[in-house]
């Protein structure tokens, strides 16, 4: 039974558990792509206890899944999965809120972390890209991204300071696409629901909120949304409080496992 517990942003310093320090190190990702060699296996038993993991929202479905498969592994192990915009996470870990695993929905919000000296070099475990999402049934009769500059139209993006809305700025300025939107929200999942509600006419999301949507939207593809892609890493941090499930974490996210989850929920491979 899932006993993963999902906390905003708003709650970050509010959701870590008490756990004495795992005996071993905890192994680093090399930078090439794979877990550092000294990562314990996911088979290994782990000291009882609570981690702490900071998710981009737009692994909601993937890392609740996984994080349900991990406690299945590890009945001594709970996972808090603390979810919401990348950027604003990264702040919180500078800021020092507790937390074990980091995974962030681009490489600048892990940059931030990385260059505080919080976390080693990272790796990307997952890529994605944007889609058009509409409200069920597509009401303003929206055909692709051109459509996004009618001013008749509501449309919500996410800020340009998280990975969703940095990349439809760059998707945008490349299509030439001068979009004037109603609303920028704080992470994809806000402007998934405001599409899904129908109180804007479209919105840009990942290709993977769509696909989760389980129908409340529709989903209109953009063949120039190929050439923006978000790169997905991953890191134990440095200063985990639980530093060997923290690992083990990250290695079963980055492993076999991991990966069949994001192929089925849509996320591209590194």
């Amino acid at each position: 039974m899932l006993r993963s517990r999902v906390a905003r942003v708003a709650l970050a310093a509010a959701v870590v558990g008490v756990l004495a320090a795992c005996a071993g190190g905890a192994g680093d990702a090399d930078g090439t792509g794979g877990p550092g060699p000294a990562t314990p296996s996911t088979a290994d038993a782990l000291e009882s206890g609570t981690i702490t993991v900071f998710a981009a929202a737009s692994l909601t479905d993937a890392f609740e899944e996984l994080a349900a498969r991990f406690e299945e592994r590890h009945p001594e192990v709970d996972v808090v999965l603390n979810l919401g915009g990348s950027a604003a996470l990264a702040q919180q870990v500078v800021a020092g809120a507790p937390a074990d695993v980091f995974a962030a929905a681009a490489e600048p919000p892990m940059a931030t972390v990385v260059d505080a000296g919080l976390a080693d070099d990272a790796t990307v475990f997952a890529t994605n890209t944007l889609e058009l999402a509409v409200p069920t049934g597509n009401p303003a009769g929206i055909a692709g991204l051109d459509d996004l500059a009618r001013e008749e139209l509501r449309i919500a993006l996410c800020d340009e300071s998280v990975p969703c809305g940095a990349a439809a700025a760059t998707l945008l300025d490349e299509a030439g696409v001068d979009a004037a939107p109603d609303t920028l929200e704080s992470d994809v999942k806000a402007v998934l629901t405001k599409v899904a509600l129908g109180e804007v006419d479209a919105g840009l999301v990942y290709r993977t909120d769509v696909r989760s949507s389980g129908g409340s939207v529709e989903g209109i593809d953009v063949p120039a949304a190929a050439s923006v892609v978000n790169r997905y890493p991953i890191a134990a941090l440095a200063e985990a409080p639980h530093p060997a499930a923290a690992a083990a974490f990250t290695a079963f996210v980055t492993g076999p496992e991991g990966r069949d989850v994001l192929d089925r929920l849509g996320f591209g491979a590194p």
